[in-house]
């Protein structure tokens, strides 16, 4: 039922197979074709409305015939005679008596007061009768829950989605601007309160730590909304005064988040920057706090009753006149079409503004009017810079001419200009032009549209103005900003530009529009990012070039290789600057040729230039010459050793693929910057050092024999020596790699050789770590290898460790040099020196071998090691092992030509094992008393196991039984405090 302004009616909601029918009663208020109030039964809490007001809204609106219209209750009762309306009210009374009699009976007594409130007032309220027609009449908005959705987002910190419902709010705040819905700015000053509240920017302020990312983008679109209200151009005073002061109370908290994202440097302000007000610069550079608001409040210096600015947004039709006065030559070009002299971001916003505000056909105009001044502006800039070429080639610097840039900018002028313009051509899946930018879903489709402003003669799309405009914004040079926030911005901002672009469908008008402005950006001055010179603290172009070395390259290699050569440089990591090159009043610090703190996000620059460089290696596949420049350009401008390897092993795919054949000046790249890596990181270390090696030799074998022989030669200024040794001389002379090439017997010999004289050259230079791959390098060579031994028994008097030296003497008696074992094994046992108490040392084994060696070559060889060993081995249950091995069985049975073996065993009594014997009961007793000064308990019966062992030893001469006797005899008396331990000790050993 329609009743007045109030529309009620019951929604069903059908029966599932797991509930039944239900029924909701729903109650909406109209006023002037907006929904003012509204109540349904179902209780769902949203900021939209439920499903059941929508259904009956729509019903309405469909089925016009099916809803009785009825006039306001007032109406109805005032045809009413007093009999009727007291039927009227007791009938109502007694329907509803448990819920209205209290209240019924509370209005009648104030009725029948004759002074209460209600008899002051005239006439009675009607809630079925529309407003006044000078009330307020907006959509129904239901406050308390926007506040308390933003609060629940807020709490989850980014997290479960909550990101992604925040900016479907924002996004509900700029669809009700479009809609002209008075409701937006209250819902986005609802949403900047809970903001505001949030606990985290009191802890985040008192930690000195920075918000989180998106957190920071969440913000910005919040200032951003905010200068879209301030800009609105048709708002009332009033209301853009009570914005401003409620923006100027949150800017003022301490809490309110800065606009740079919590760093000390600002930008200039968006009004202080016009051309004309070139002498507030520096003013405007030292400005204080900025914060996310402070944008939207410098709005109130921008108005919308410039006479000129109203032609612009307001004709399609607006040109030059015939007789234009000299104040005028500024507002129109040489084409008479309207130019509009703003400082760019802020013309921008009024742009933003008027597309928020669902002024699509004024954004459109204004757009056109700025991408004029922006083409003049490129013009005179090139002009200027023409006479001044000279001059600044030689100096081989440049001024900064930018003070903002456009892109990463907190109103992003740029990617506004570039929306407005594509969705003045975007077809939805009808073939129709689509008039929202809400259908985010699936990849838009564009179609050329004519620009209505243009030149009559002109084939001009808002398409390819869209392109020209995002290039020239990508294209314009402008230094890092401060802090890490602003600089990860200037990088996302852009990714986001180019993906947009990227939507686009290359036809040979946006070619043609593309290649234009590629040839002003190479041309251009100080404007252009991609200029001849620019600055040193430049924001660099890869990822830029990338895209337009991709879409150029099908249309014009020249151009596009051009481009992307150009752009490979990285300023800030090649030249330190000059101390004249002071131009822009930030970056002082640039003077000081330290490294760079502020280049935040430098790792990822240096990776977008990899990614540059390798664009171009798979484009240049087959072309000599252009690999050979591109091969050059890496090498000038890359200086991550990590990222020209990447690069190798990048050109190597490319080069070798197992599909088809071999590109080989492609490989010969590839091993190039092999090369410079090893270079680069020879002195240095770096954890891949050994991976980049292996690669090396990977490819050089790939390349060919010659490549393999030319790093074997000149292994000095690649390879450390073990590197030399151990990796490259031994792949190379491999088996796998004499197959791999398929080489000849002389092809073979030459590689061998090459390997020899670099084993010979290494083992000279490092004998301690390249001795023994010198050896199993130069075995087929018996002039090498002799060479090589020479070189190891010269250095064992030196550096060599006893561990070094032993494994060189196990190598010679593996390869049948027992006598050169013996003398590698008797000047490693000179280098040793083992502890009582080390009887796990790892050299036991080496000295168990080396006496197992001399005993087998006779029994010289054996009685001279033994001093050897009783110098350098003081712990006893190795020397006893020593003793047991000699005794087991005889000595001179490894059979050397020209000896003979008697074949018996030798005695402990007499040299050379005697000398051997004394050493380890010395040893013993040593131990013993070195063991009893700090023994405890727990370890008594461990020390009696030692005893035993000892007494084996003491026992071997014929005398050793009285020997041992006074051992334990003099333990007893000097250690007679030990009262447990000695009672031990009697019971073992008497």
């Amino acid at each position: 039922v329609s009743l007045g302004f109030h529309l009620s009616g019951t929604v069903t909601e059908p029966a599932t197979t797991s509930e039944p029918a239900v029924t909701y009663k729903v109650a909406i208020s109209f006023d002037r074709c907006k929904i003012t109030s509204v109540a349904c039964g179902c209780g769902n809490k949203d900021i939209f409305y439920c499903a059941h007001v929508v259904a009956l809204s729509l019903y309405r609106i469909r089925k016009p015939d099916q809803v009785k219209l009825r006039l306001p209750i007032s109406e109805t009762l005032f045809q009413m005679n007093r009999d009727q309306l007291q039927k009227f009210i007791q009938y109502l009374i007694t329907a509803h008596h448990t819920e209205v009699l209290p209240t019924a009976q509370k209005l009648a007594d104030e009725i029948l007061s004759s002074n209460s409130e209600i008899n002051q007032v005239n006439g009675a309220p009607d809630p079925t009768a529309g407003a006044s027609i000078d009330d307020e009449n907006c959509w129904h908005l239901d406050e308390e829950q926007v506040k308390e959705q933003v609060k629940l987002f807020l709490s989850q910190g980014g997290y479960y989605g909550s990101g992604k419902q925040l900016n479907s709010m924002f996004a509900k705040v700029r669809e009700m601007l479009r809609m002209r819905d008075s409701n937006g700015a209250r819902m986005l000053t609802l949403i900047t309160e809970q903001f505001m509240a949030d606990p985290r920017l009191t802890l985040w302020r008192q930690q000195g730590t920075t918000m989180t990312d998106k957190c920071r983008q969440l913000w910005d679109e919040l200032g951003a909304l905010w200068v879209c209200i301030i800009l609105n151009p048709h708002c009332k005073l009033e209301e853009k005064s009570c914005w401003l002061q409620q923006l100027q109370k949150w800017n003022d908290l301490d809490v309110c988040p800065l606009e740079d994202g919590n760093y000390g440097h600002e930008l200039p302000n968006i009004t202080n920057a016009l051309p004309q007000n070139a002498g507030h610069r520096s003013d405007s550079l030292s400005r204080p706090r900025r914060t996310v608001f402070t944008r939207a409040i410098e709005g109130r210096e921008l108005h919308w009753q410039d006479s000129h600015l109203q032609r612009i947004i307001s004709s399609d039709v607006y040109i030059a006149p015939a007789c234009q006065q000299e104040s005028e030559s500024l507002l129109f070009n040489s084409q008479g079409q309207p130019l509009w002299l703003e400082h760019v971001p802020t013309a921008c916003a009024r742009v933003d503004a008027l597309r928020s505000h669902g002024y699509p056909k004024e954004a459109l105009r204004l757009t056109v009017a700025i991408i004029n001044t922006l083409r003049l502006q490129q013009q005179r800039q090139l002009e200027i810079y023409k006479h001044q070429k000279k001059e600044l080639l030689q100096r081989g610097t440049t001024t900064i001419t930018n003070l903002e840039g456009w892109v990463g900018h907190p109103l992003d002028p740029i990617g506004c200009l570039f929306l407005t313009l594509t969705e003045a051509c975007r077809l939805n899946d009808d073939g129709y032009l689509e008039v929202s930018d809400m259908n985010e879903s699936r990849a838009p489709v564009y179609q050329h549209v004519p620009v209505a402003a243009g030149c009559p003669d002109s084939s001009e799309s808002y398409l390819s103005l869209a392109m020209e405009v995002a290039l020239m914004g990508m294209g314009q040079q402008r230094v890092m900003p401060e802090g890490l926030y602003a600089q990860d911005k200037v990088c996302r901002n852009e990714e986001q530009l180019l993906s947009r672009l990227q939507e686009l469908q290359l036809d040979d008008e946006l070619v043609q529009t593309l290649q234009k402005q590629c040839i002003l950006l190479l041309e251009g001055g100080p404007f252009s990012g991609l200029g001849e010179v620019i600055h040193r603290e430049s924001v660099p172009m890869h990822t830029f070039a990338k895209y337009l070395f991709s879409a150029l390259l099908p249309h014009d290699p020249d151009l596009s290789y051009k481009l992307a050569l150009r752009a490979m440089r990285l300023p800030v990591l090649e030249n330190s600057t000059s101390a004249g090159d002071t131009s822009h009043p930030h970056h002082m610090v640039s003077v000081v040729p330290s490294r760079y703190p502020r280049w935040f996000t430098l790792g990822h620059l240096e990776s977008q230039q990899c990614e540059l460089a390798s664009t171009m290696l798979t484009a240049a596949k087959g072309d000599t010459l252009r690999l050979r420049t591109i091969l050059e350009a890496i090498q000038k401008h890359i200086h991550s050793s990590s990222l020209i390897f990447k690069l190798a092993q990048d050109a190597f795919k490319i080069a070798t693929p197992t599909d088809s054949s071999t590109d080989s000046t492609l490989l010969n790249v590839a091993l190039e910057l092999g090369l410079q890596v090893m270079r680069m990181t020879l002195s240095t270390l770096n954890w891949r050092r050994r991976e980049m090696v292996r690669w090396l030799v990977t490819c050089a074998t790939e390349v060919g024999v010659q490549a393999l022989v030319s790093i074997l030669q000149s292994w000095y200024t690649l390879f450390t020596p073990t590197e030399a040794t151990s990796i490259v001389a031994a792949t190379a002379v491999s088996h796998t790699t004499i197959l791999r090439l398929s080489l000849d017997y002389p092809q073979r010999e030459e590689l061998a050789s090459c390997a020899r004289t670099l084993a010979l050259q290494c083992a000279m230079k490092d004998p301690q770590s390249c001795a023994l791959s010198a050896l199993t390098l130069c075995e087929k060579d018996h002039i090498a290898f002799e060479a090589a031994y020479q070189i190891a028994i010269d250095a064992a008097a030196g550096g060599m460790t006893h561990s070094q030296l032993f494994t060189i003497a196990r190598y010679m008696e593996l390869r049948g040099y027992p006598l050169r074992a013996f003398k590698l094994a008797s000047l490693a046992m000179s280098h040793l020196n083992l502890a009582y108490n080390q009887d796990t040392h790892p050299a036991i084994n080496d000295v168990l071998w080396a006496c197992a060696l001399s005993h087998s070559l006779g029994k010289n060889e054996l009685a001279a090691l033994i001093p050897l060993v009783v110098k350098s081995v003081h712990c006893a249950t190795v020397l006893s092992d020593i003793l047991r091995r000699c005794t087991v069985t005889a000595p001179g049975l490894a059979g050397i030509p020209g000896r003979r073996s008697s074949g018996k065993l030798m005695s402990t009594d007499k040299a050379p094992l005697r000398q051997l014997l004394d050493a380890t009961i010395n040893a013993y007793i040593n131990t013993t008393h070195s063991r009893l000064t700090h023994i405890s308990p727990r370890h008594y019966g461990e020390f009696i196991e030692f005893l035993s062992k000892a007494r084996e030893t003491f026992l071997l001469p014929q005398d050793g039984h009285l020997q041992f006797a006074q051992f334990i005899d003099n333990l007893k008396q000097i250690y007679k405090g030990k009262k447990k331990l000695m009672l031990l000790v009697r019971e073992r050993f008497g």
